[in-house]
């Protein structure tokens, strides 16, 4: 059963300028996913009445320092607040204790940026790591054909960095699910998550390693594909070859590789749409050969739930795909005519409404007041119907 309360937005909100900057999120470089992203993970640290900080940038006539809505302040982010719960906190604290020779762990962003990838794989998956029922019911549902069982979990894991039969380079993945397969045999899920990346890099110095690896790991429709080095894609390409190798080399007898990211953050599905069309059709590889698979993070989320953890997924779309509630934030930017009313006016079908133009509300402070009142309901009406193409 989904968690969507409502049809699923066709596409991110588009955040008014305002609101971003009455919370103290709005960001010059950001995208439109990003925006929204950061709004909601800053109503997030409201609701769980964590303290923000401060983002500090680096600049050639000294350091700017800004007020920023979805960065931790120090003590906050020192005590584990940007994880859901104390035990994932607790398994973070053990990863990075028992973190593998070479491991690129950027602390800051683990434990200060809410807006950050990386603190969002550990909030979805140590939970897992710590139940692996629960994690054998998730990726057995995900993966029907490759999982079995869910033998353990890693993060921030790599079959050989700089080693030169692999990419002599720190490519990682962000987790590796080890599992049986239904026949039985020891296979390892490769992951890699995104949430607000733009897919942009930056990207790693291209080396004549993966050039001959491209070519050597028969995954490429086209090995030598200007369009495999581009920004977007070559950071799939080069975790998509270390997953070949891995196997070519014995780690493990089998391998998928998979990308988990956002549904609506159109960049991160249309890199990986793109990167698909660029590899041999499943059906012409070999056996041994790593398919690759793209999982919207709201399915993982979904089942989740569906596996028995209602209040762990509840918990992971309130604070990473609730676009609905920024939707109603920015809705509220706009109100109707005291004498015109939406419900009203959806209500008979057959009464044409002329509705005048939106105006703003003279006092944009009580934006977040609106959210919760009728204006949702009427809001949540009037996106349905948009929606469906009403």
């Amino acid at each position: 059963m989904s968690l969507y309360s409502a049809p699923p937005l066709p596409r991110i909100p588009l955040i008014p300028q305002s609101i971003l900057k009455d919370h103290n999120v709005a960001c010059i470089i950001d995208t439109r996913f990003r925006s929204a992203a950061r709004l909601l993970q800053h109503l997030w640290l409201r609701d769980s009445a964590i303290a923000t900080g401060v983002h500090v940038r680096k600049s050639d006539d000294g350091d700017i320092v800004m007020d920023l809505g979805s960065i931790l302040e120090t003590d906050a982010a020192r005590s584990g607040r940007n994880f859901l719960t104390p035990e994932i906190h607790a398994f973070v604290r053990h990863a990075l204790i028992m973190r593998e020779e070479g491991a690129a762990v950027d602390e800051y962003r683990l434990f200060a940026n809410a807006l950050s990838s990386m603190p969002m794989s550990f909030n979805v998956f140590a939970p897992l790591a710590l139940d692996l029922q629960l994690a054998t019911a998730v990726f057995r549902s995900l993966l029907p054909s490759f999982v079995g069982s869910v033998e353990n979990i890693r993060f921030e894991t790599s079959p050989g960095r700089r080693e030169a039969r692999f990419l002599d380079d720190g490519t990682a993945f962000d987790l590796a699910i080890e599992v049986l397969t239904p026949d039985g045999e020891s296979a390892t899920i490769f992951i890699e998550t995104k949430y607000s990346e733009s897919m942009e890099g930056p990207a790693a110095r291209l080396r004549d390693r993966y050039d001959e690896a491209s070519r050597n790991v028969r995954l490429f429709s086209e090995p030598d594909a200007v369009i495999l080095r581009s920004l977007a894609l070559e950071q799939l390409w080069r975790e998509h070859m270390l997953a070949q190798l891995a196997v070519d080399h014995g780690i493990t007898d089998r391998a998928m590789f998979v990308v988990i990211g956002p549904r609506l953050n159109r960049r991160v599905q249309a890199a990986c749409r793109v990167y698909a069309n660029e590899l041999i059709p499943d059906d012409d590889l070999d056996a041994d050969h790593v398919q690759f698979r793209a999982i919207t993070l709201e399915t993982v989320i979904d089942t989740i739930n569906e596996a028995g953890a209602g209040d762990l997924a509840r918990a992971l779309w309130r604070r990473y795909c609730d676009f609905e509630r920024v939707f109603h934030l920015a809705m509220a930017e706009y109100t109707l005519p005291a004498s015109t009313s939406l419900a009203t006016a959806t209500a008979d079908e057959k009464e044409t409404t002329n509705l005048e133009k939106p105006r703003r509300p003279s006092n944009s402070s009580s934006t977040s007041a609106t959210v919760a009142g009728a204006s949702s309901t009427s809001t949540t009406r009037l996106r349905r119907a948009v929606t469906h193409g009403q």
